[in-house]
């Protein structure tokens, strides 16, 4: 048996069968760039899997040394990679900024940082392996752009409408390109050293030859702007570096768009980090000590099991041990199944985090059916629990050596369960707000009751709504 063949029987062992034979023929048969920067949201719907279970079997992979996962910093709006990063530890900039767009943006785990995985060359070696081989229109293919852009099959055609000139420029080289300038924006981009520099051509076509030059060095400078009229353009470029640079001469213009706004949708750093699968393997290295990453959505649900105390004064110690630990395992059982992860228990009370508010609700409805069936099949018909949500902006923190959430929202969310009577779920305005939220609560025939509330070190009346 290959050593391959040893990772992936291993890899049964912790994964769907069926999803690890898929992922097994990829590895054998697969083109080089299918696995690279793998998307697991757009294999799940090509092959027709749950996007858990195949979020889970790549977790489970990169544990195995068999796939490396990286966090890409994205554009936003080009989905060119700013920043790859082996960890989320890595991330330590508050801005990052595109050249190629000429814009910044504030670091955010919601829109901003994808996780995509790559083959380790232990499995197979692939071109992407050695970025320094592939051609620039490959290049800006298997590393530049983010998993986020869908680009068809043809990538040098596609990049041959876009583009006036793209050269391979080895270190301590120049090179001089003589282009007939369109009226229009130019941008001269490099994907390596992620410089630009923009023209803008306009006024009267004239027939005297322009110079423009553009150097390419490891040095982060503000994109500047230069202003040439249409006609022949002689642009001198030099490679100051230690490695080769990729420049190109892109055309600003309606086909560039239409390629750039051809989205698919990537695993975001925010709902990996309410992966369950990801917390159970990664729980105390995700962070750094002192890091603090912005989260502009996540949800929290806060449960408690009403009557603790008094369930074991009235079972006793060891049959109250055992109703407690299933009602954690059945807890965390649909928490996961709901695209959740529980983030720490606390006593009898567990703090979990849903990408969604509506992901939440349908946890909090089927875990208080859960604690009924368990109380009537266990005779203590007591069993019930209160439960709180809330929706908002947050910090991802390290706390006490695992990860965890910081700011107002989650403040919020656990005084809202206080608020909370037996077997009743209140929610904020946030959650119910939430259109699929609002539409699981219609279908269900559940119409939840207003009312505004004062809670403990929040300023002004919260409004809360409680589902009965």
């Amino acid at each position: 048996m290959t050593e391959t063949e040893t990772l992936f029987a291993a890899l049964r062992q912790s994964a769907d069968e069926t999803i690890v034979d898929m992922f097994e023929r990829m590895v054998r048969d697969a083109p080089d760039h299918a696995l690279n920067k793998m998307n697991a949201l757009e294999i799940a719907t090509k092959e027709g899997l749950d996007e858990e279970q195949v979020i889970a079997t790549l977790l489970n992979a990169v544990g195995l040394g068999m796939f490396e996962m990286t966090w890409n910093v994205m554009c936003p709006s080009c989905a060119g990679v700013l920043s790859a990063n082996k960890s989320l530890k890595t991330l330590n900039s508050a801005q990052y900024n595109c050249a190629f767009c000429a814009a910044g943006y504030e670091t955010t785990l919601d829109n901003l940082v994808e996780v995509t995985f790559t083959v380790s060359p232990r499995v197979r070696k692939i071109a992407a392996h050695s970025p320094d081989e592939l051609s620039a229109a490959e290049y800006y293919h298997q590393i530049f752009w983010s998993s986020a852009i869908d680009l068809p099959g043809d990538v040098e055609k596609l990049l041959g409408e876009v583009t006036l000139e793209m050269v391979d420029l080895p270190p301590g080289e120049r090179a001089i390109l003589s282009l007939q300038a369109p009226e229009g924006t130019l941008i001269v981009f490099d994907p390596v050293t992620h410089a630009a520099q923009f023209i803008e051509v306009k006024g009267e076509e004239t027939g005297e030859r322009q110079n423009l030059s553009v150097m390419f060095n490891k040095v982060q400078v503000p994109v500047d702007t230069v202003a040439l009229r249409p006609g022949p353009l002689r642009l001198a470029l030099e490679n100051r570096t230690d490695g080769r640079v990729l420049p190109a001469v892109w055309v600003a213009n309606a086909a560039l768009d239409a390629i750039l706004t051809r989205r698919k949708p990537v695993l975001t750093a925010t709902r990996l980090l309410t992966n369950q699968t990801f917390r159970d393997i990664y729980r105390t290295d995700t962070l750094a000590i002192g890091q603090r990453l912005k989260i502009l959505s996540l949800t929290f649900l806060f449960s408690d099991l009403r009557g603790s105390t008094e369930l074991y004064e009235r079972v006793g110690d060891l049959t109250a041990f055992d109703l407690v630990n299933e009602h954690f395992r059945l807890l965390q059982e649909i928490i996961a199944s709901e695209r959740g992860a529980v983030v720490k228990t606390i006593g009898d009370a567990v703090m979990a985090t849903f990408e969604t508010p509506d992901r939440a609700i349908a946890a909090a409805i089927r875990m208080r059916e859960a604690m009924s069936d368990l109380g009537a099949e266990r005779q203590h018909q007591s069993l019930s629990l209160k439960m709180g949500i809330h929706e908002g902006s947050c910090l991802a923190v390290t706390l006490n050596a695992q990860q965890d959430y910081f700011g107002q929202t989650v403040n919020i969310a656990s005084r809202v369960q206080g608020l909370a009577a037996s077997r009743s779920i209140v929610v904020t305005e946030q959650v119910v707000e939430n259109a699929k939220a609002r539409s699981l609560l219609e279908t269900k025939g559940l119409k939840p009751t207003p009312r505004s509330v004062a809670l403990s070190g929040i300023a002004d009346k919260v409004s809360v709504y409680e589902i009965s």
